[in-house]
């Protein structure tokens, strides 16, 4: 088998697997009980809590855990929506975010509030002063994710945040941070709420979290909890004790990884580039393990089944959808409508990398007569 969709997701690595089974065998007991078996229980999350805090130099208390990053997306927009409804309706989000931003969007807009989108330069970069002039006096957030999903584009959230505070400093920034942990260096003090999903970083699916800076107050979604801004119900301390042990991992070495992932991408954008019918969808600011394709002639669905069959495994955007990433950046609907993206990962080998350029020039030549 040939995987190359780890932006989608990524297997889970050993030491992930290990560390849930021995808490799911060991340390079943509820956090919540009075008993000395739920205190050993309690005492594993907080340690494993600050742990992850150390990771990124924030604290304990700044760690809501999800079930991924489409709840901590759901969290932060509308609970920031939900908290400042006074003070504004105004939220900023870009044109090169996750769907789950845009279907929480249109949920708020239903409800009253007013939604503008910033726009990109032509590599995909945000434009500052169209940020800059999009800020108002009722603006309370803007998102913006610090890796788009599809065209790997990344983007400065230092410089996003200096900006959205000099022209208010009272508006709230978070940013999509799936595609950044694991894959670059990431400051959390470069945002107020961030979403983190750890089954894009060879952790377990079903767990993630929402950075919340301290002094940021959400009005919650689900009532229940012990401790206020927490997620209500149990908290699921296999997943979290796993999906730290993948955290530990995922930020190790990054930039040997890099520089190992960025050979690979280079041997593959160069051969996919010369294939005619084929335009590479990346730019200056891409990070090297996403790679988007546009296919010309050739139905990006029925090369992806052609590569499935000899256990080759990419993404494709659904029929009948554009690929948003592309059409932010290129303005262009027929090269918007069948992209495939090929996804890399330190444990993608130069073997496997040989065999996909090898059969897809094989099947794309095929489909194309």
């Amino acid at each position: 088998m040939t995987y190359l969709d780890y932006s989608t997701t990524s297997p889970i690595s050993l030491d992930a697997l290990d560390a849930y089974n021995k808490t799911a065998k060991e340390y079943f007991g509820s956090v919540y009980a009075s008993n000395a078996f739920g205190e050993e229980a309690k005492k594993l999350l907080d340690n494993t809590t600050h742990e992850i805090s150390n990771m990124f130099h924030i604290m304990d208390s700044e760690i809501i855990y999800t079930s991924g990053a489409s709840e901590a997306n759901n969290m932060a927009l509308i609970g920031v929506a939900l908290q400042n409804h006074k003070k504004g309706k105004h939220i900023i989000v870009s044109k090169l975010e996750h769907p789950s931003i845009y279907q929480i969007c249109n949920y708020l807009e239903s409800i009253g509030f007013e939604i503008s989108y910033v726009s990109n330069d032509e590599e995909g970069l945000i434009l500052f002063d169209d940020l800059k002039n999009l800020i108002r006096p009722d603006t309370i957030l803007v998102s913006i994710s610090a890796v788009n999903y599809e065209t790997g584009v990344r983007q400065p959230l230092k410089m996003l945040r200096q900006i959205i505070k000099k022209e208010n400093d009272q508006t709230l920034f978070h940013s999509d941070l799936s595609q950044a942990i694991g894959k670059m260096s990431v400051s959390f003090r470069d945002i107020d709420l961030g979403s983190v999903s750890a089954h894009k970083f060879y952790g377990p699916k079903g767990i993630g979290f929402l950075y919340k800076n301290s002094g940021v107050t959400l009005t919650p979604l689900m009532y229940g909890a012990k401790k206020s801004g927490d997620k209500p119900g149990m908290p699921a301390l296999p997943l979290i004790v796993s999906m730290k042990e993948a955290l530990k991992v995922a930020i190790r070495d990054l930039e040997k990884r890099d520089k190992y992932i960025t050979l690979l991408n280079e041997r593959v954008v160069s051969k996919l580039a010369k294939l005619e019918g084929i335009k590479i969808n990346t730019t200056k600011y891409s990070i090297p393990h996403i790679i988007n394709i546009s296919l010309f002639g050739v139905s990006a669905l029925s090369l992806s089944n052609a590569l499935s069959n000899h256990e080759i495994y990419v993404s494709i955007n659904n029929p009948n959808e554009i690929c948003s990433g592309v059409m932010a950046i290129y303005n262009d609907l027929e090269r918007s409508k069948s992209c495939m993206r090929i996804s890399l990962s330190h444990l993608t080998t130069v073997l496997e990398i040989n065999r996909f350029l090898e059969v897809f020039e094989v099947e794309y030549n095929r489909l194309k007569i």
